[in-house]
């Protein structure tokens, strides 16, 4: 991790307790930047989680929606959403669940968190690891359960 990057972090850490505003601003140009280290931006959008979750989907998708970043880091980032902003985790989890460049369980962790908040696209998520040939046959049969497991009511 880059010492600047850590400088911003900390600098958005102290803006949070006298000037919320400024922080939030701060933390989505963190999370958002493509030049900022995987855990610093997503330490950037716990932040946010924590004192302005209005600013935390934009921040998080970035972060989840970014092919550049770690896989477990995205994965986070959804799952930062799904207690906070539901709405949101659908296009994050996608992108992570077609996205062939992610390992397998990470995909279908992506699909899991979809089923209680949208079936629809859990199960467009599921389709994506079920029909992908290059995933690992117990993760395939994982995702065709889950799909089948689907309430298309939710």
């Amino acid at each position: 991790m880059c010492q600047d990057d850590e400088d911003r972090i900390d600098a958005a850490e102290q803006l949070a307790e006298d000037h919320p505003d400024a922080a939030a601003e701060a933390c989505s140009a963190i999370a958002c930047d493509q030049a900022v280290g995987d855990e610093v931006r997503l330490s950037a959008a716990e932040l946010l989680a924590g004192g302005n979750p209005r600013a935390l989907a934009p921040a998080c998708l970035a972060i989840a929606c970014d092919q550049a970043v770690g896989d477990e880091v995205r994965l986070s980032a959804a799952e930062l959403l799904a207690g906070t902003d539901p709405r949101a985790l659908a296009p994050a989890c996608l992108a992570i669940a077609c996205d062939e460049a992610v390992g397998d369980e990470v995909r279908l962790s992506a699909a899991e968190l979809l089923a209680d908040v949208d079936p629809g696209a859990a199960g467009q998520a599921c389709l994506a690891v079920a029909r992908d040939a290059t995933v690992g046959d117990e993760v395939r049969r994982s995702a065709a359960e889950q799909l089948a497991s689907l309430d298309p009511s939710g």
